[in-house]
């Protein structure tokens, strides 16, 4: 093995997959690429990092609530371009071509062109580490997607995707926490 810079060590252990995360402000739509999320448990609980840095952070902290909208493969220049630009001179979905859908229990559009939407409800603001906890409260999925390849970000303006799935499903059964 050979040494790899520290500085470079969260390339390893990057978290996944990107989510597009739409917000509402109470004017217009918006959304932003996101790389550092989390999941939290297996009840639909979420942590995504952001910041004042960010166009919607003030719509996160005013109402509390967005949707993580999950691009897949052939997004990924889209995924990208939303990202690379600000929703403050930005109307995303009219440039990226994307279709706002009405969410069922939050203000924040689901995207129509993702594989799948979990609409949240932010529970807890960390500003000390601009950590966000998010509850789901609604899910929708597209599962006749041709694409349904998951994008990961490596964290140096490289990515990859989601390739074969193994399943060994039926040998953790007996692992699983009931109800799932």
């Amino acid at each position: 093995m050979k040494p790899l810079h520290l500085s470079r060590a969260f390339t390893l252990i990057e978290p996944g997959p990107v989510v597009l995360v739409t917000t509402h402000d109470g004017s217009r739509p918006n959304i932003m690429t996101i790389t550092w999320t989390m999941v939290r448990g297996f009840d639909a609980e979420f942590a995504l990092t952001t910041g004042p840095w960010n166009h919607s952070w003030e719509a996160l902290r005013g109402t509390r609530e967005c949707v993580l909208a999950i691009p897949t493969a052939d997004m990924i220049d889209t995924v990208v371009g939303i990202g690379m630009c600000s929703g403050a001179d930005t109307d995303k979905f009219a440039r990226f071509g994307l279709t706002p859908l009405a969410a069922s229990h939050v203000r924040a559009p689901l995207i129509k062109e993702c594989l799948a939407n979990i609409e949240c409800r932010v529970e807890e603001i960390v500003e000390r580490l601009n950590l966000l906890i998010l509850k789901g409260v609604a899910a929708h999925m597209d599962g006749h997607r041709a694409d349904q390849r998951l994008i990961h970000a490596v964290g140096d303006g490289t990515f990859t995707a989601d390739g074969e799935r193994f399943d060994r499903s039926e040998a953790m059964r007996a692992k699983l926490p009931v109800g799932l």
